[in-house]
């Protein structure tokens, strides 16, 4: 039986992938069980079902292949569920009959678990005529809530948070409210948001000319291009957000640039689609592929992965037809063009244990040889594929070699698609493997450097006590495991220590061989001039990525690692290459000080509900709607655990009986939350959150745009006035720990309420749990 490298790969395998019952009895008994079930499903579709299985377990066999978490959490289930991560949704109709069409597909997918992207340039500025009513147009903007509104309601009905990406091109008319909408941290809270950057535009960036917002053909306004562009600088900065797509390069390069044309992508940003576009993702694990690592002349075993990749497209080949969609939409798409995105996890780990250190020339050069090598053998296994089972349906060899991407690859490979064709239109794309690189051991995600060496990890018990658990990094705990103490060497460098131009040259040099695109983040220090950080951006473009996404902690982006002094005698690794001469660098650890990372005093995290005491304290705070004949009465009972006061229960009173249903839910579900302990301010972020789209009201000199948003304020008052949370918006009431109480935090984990939250391959991504805001 397979042994788990660490604690947190089986729970993250019990919590996510593990088949159970209905009551929670587990029908995968081991991790074996899991990757018999995936082998089997999908090689169910081929004509000898019982060889296949056995090579396609062979894949999965020490994780060597990780197909994307839907396909492990949901193939050979029986389950009414898709196995594609996400999709871009079809094209949004200028018409209010046509949005609101694409908000019902919307949610139809979401409801199945899939992430969504929307280009929402299609929709006429705000201010715009409406014809036929009289009326002006209410812009993008507005739409784009509604869309957060059902993706939240989806969410609430649902075991996580939806993933949405927005896109908006850099010419529309509205891009500049586009670009600053994250600023308000209560809108779009379920949008990822990226601004569609033309070749023209980046021109008139560097050229500093004027530049038109133009739509259907009418200029509404003409600005300077650098303004613009330091606009979505500054925000981003800020912000993190918006990030930068680069969309002409995108179709430019697109294999299919003959039959489709790209105006979005899904939610993480990997895979530029069509309308109604599918993602198929699953990871060569580097990190396994490196028979001696640390040893004399280690290398990465480039046979292996020849073979392994052409069993992993085979097997990614035939989900496509195992798979269920949403929408009959997205599988006349998928089955058209057979589109996979197959690319790697470990990376960072795999060039420390051949002794590359990430971001230098070696590693860069060492990287473009390993995805050259991976793109020739997907595009080899597909022609034979194609020989075998036929092209997909809308292959065209004349266009297709002519495509931009195929013009570098190698005279065999194109040679073989004018010969057999080709089963898969695109092969390639390294999509956000956060959790399933914790379930293989918490190698490297994606080709993102190693983020932290260790940290550690409070793990909750049934009875709400808390062990804790050093998670190491895997490259990390195989150099322990054969030179124990022994100093790591300068070539051990982490996220935190990189240049960001490190990072943008890494992003490169993989984007050359990869057809779809990437998600990656690039850190930047907190202290990073502006100009210096829009450099960063030009250096993508310039470089030839397709897009770019940065990180920089800040007061309101939070800061997620701190650097843990060393003991005395530690051994830490040594400076970096470029910092030759220096004092060695600590290592650095997640700040786990905290239990988690917040100021939360003795605030208790139960996995089982609190029992109610016979008698609790309380208040009872009257709210009177403006368009409710009678007032509400909220009442809040607390409990005191440590000698803090934290509230247990609400109820809702009212003579009017129209609400009755809604009250008694909302309280019964609140009161739920409440009773399982840690920090529930986020109860309150999110009722205050909900808008009514028939308008809020004006109450003691503030808009409210809900009578939820009015019962969530009710609370939080409760919460401050009770000492529970610091003040609005501030969280947990800070404990006498100064460090952490003046540190910068940003957002909770929705999931376990830590601080420990991370942008990693563009994806908000919790330390201490697991959670990914991608899935």
């Amino acid at each position: 039986m397979t042994r788990f490298a660490a604690p947190i790969a089986a729970q993250i395998w019990d919590m996510k992938y593990r088949l159970k019952e209905a009551d929670g009895a587990p029908l995968d008994e081991t991790v074996e069980d899991t990757w018999r079930r995936i082998a089997r499903a999908t090689a169910a579709v081929e004509k000898d079902p019982a060889q296949w299985e056995k090579r396609f377990y062979a894949a999965l066999e020490d994780f060597r292949f990780l197909p994307a978490g839907r396909i492990t959490a949901g193939a050979g289930t029986g389950r009414s569920v898709t196995l594609f991560n996400c999709f871009v949704m079809g094209t949004i109709p200028d018409s209010m009959a046509g949005i609101f069409d694409m908000l019902k597909e919307a949610a139809l997918t979401m409801q199945q678990g899939g992430g969504i992207g929307y280009d929402f340039s299609t929709i006429r500025p705000k201010g715009a005529d409406v014809k036929g009513v009289a009326a002006d147009a209410s812009g993008p903007l507005s739409f784009m809530d509604v869309w957060d509104a059902m993706c939240r309601t989806i969410m609430s009905a649902g075991s996580r948070r939806g993933a949405m990406m927005a896109t908006m091109r850099c010419d529309h008319p509205d891009i500049e409210e586009f670009i600053t909408a994250k600023s308000d941290a209560a809108r779009l809270r379920n949008f990822n948001v990226s601004v569609l950057v033309t070749d023209p535009f980046m021109e008139a960036v560097k050229g500093d000319l004027p530049w038109d917002l133009v739509f259907d053909g009418k200029v509404y306004r003409t600005v300077r291009a650098l303004d613009l562009w330091n606009a979505i600088m500054r925000a981003t900065y800020d912000y993190a957000e918006p990030g930068v797509i680069f969309i002409d390069r995108i179709n430019a390069a697109n294999n299919l640039a003959y039959c489709e044309t790209i105006a979005a992508t899904n939610p993480c940003g990997e895979q530029p689609l069509p309308p109604y576009g599918a993602c198929l993702l699953g990871s060569v694990n580097l990190a396994r592929l490196v028979p001696d690592p640390f040893g004399h002349g280690a290398a990465l075993d480039e046979d292996a992965l020849d073979d392994l990749v052409r069993v992993a497209v085979r097997m990614m080949d035939n989900v496509v037809d195992a798979s269920r969609f949403p929408l009959p939409q997205q599988a006349a798409e998928a089955q058209a063009k057979r589109r996979i995105g197959l690319g790697v996890t470990g990376l960072a780990d795999a060039l420390l244990m051949v002794g590359a250190r990430y971001g230098s020339d070696e590693a860069a050069a060492l990287t473009e040889r390993w995805l050259h090598r991976i793109a020739r053998a997907a595009y080899l296994a597909s022609t034979e594929l194609a020989q075998e089972k036929g092209a997909f349906p809308l292959f065209d060899a004349g266009k297709y070699l002519a495509s931009g991407s195929l013009q570098q690859m190698d005279a065999d490979v194109r040679e073989a698609i004018a010969t057999n064709g080709i089963r898969n239109a695109l092969l390639t794309s390294i999509a956000p493997t956060g959790t399933i690189s914790l379930y293989a051991g918490n190698v490297s995600s994606g080709i993102e450097p190693v983020f932290a060496y260790a940290y550690t990890r409070k793990v909750l018990q049934k009875d709400g006590s808390r062990t804790e658990e050093e998670v190491v990094d895997y490259a990390v705990q195989l150099w322990r495991e054969r030179f124990g103490d022994a100093e790591l060497p300068d070539f051990f460098v982490n996220a935190q220590t990189l240049a960001p131009l490190e990072h943008v040259k890494m992003q490169a040099a993989a984007q050359k061989w990869v057809d779809s695109s990437i998600s990656k983040t690039i850190n930047c220090p907190a202290d990073i001039g502006f100009e210096a950080f829009k450099d960063v951006y030009m250096e993508a473009w310039d470089q030839g990525c397709k897009g770019c996404t940065t990180y920089r902690p800040n007061a309101v982006t939070g800061s997620v690692l701190s650097v843990a002094p060393e003991p005395a005698g530690a051994k830490g690794p040594e400076g970096s290459a470029d910092t030759a001469g220096q004092d060695a660098a600590p290592e650095v650890r997640a700040d786990t000080d905290a239990e988690p990372r917040q100021p939360h005093g003795d605030v208790i995290y139960m996995s089982e509900p609190l029992d109610r005491p016979q008698a609790l304290e309380g208040n009872t705070y009257k709210v009177k709607w403006p368009d409710s004949e009678h007032a509400l009465y909220i009442t809040i009972n607390d409990i005191v655990i440590g000698g803090h006061r934290r509230p247990f229960e609400v109820f809702i009173n009212s003579k009017n009986m129209e609400h009755f249903a809604w009250t008694v839910a909302l309280t019964r579900m609140i009161s739920a939350v409440f009773r399982r302990g840690g920090d529930v301010s986020f109860v309150v972020e999110e009722l205050k959150a909900v808008f009514d789209p028939r308008g809020g009201a004006w109450m003691q000199g503030r808009y409210i745009p809900s009578i939820l948003a009015a019962i969530g304020g009710v609370i939080e008052k409760h919460m401050i006035e009770t000492g529970f949370i610091a003040g609005e918006g501030m969280g947990l009431k800070s404990d006498p720990r100064a460090d952490l109480a003046a540190a910068p935090r940003g957002k909770p984990c929705s999931s376990c309420g830590s601080y420990d939250m991370r942008m990693v391959e563009g994806c908000m991504t919790c330390a201490n749990c697991g959670f990914s805001k991608c899935g």
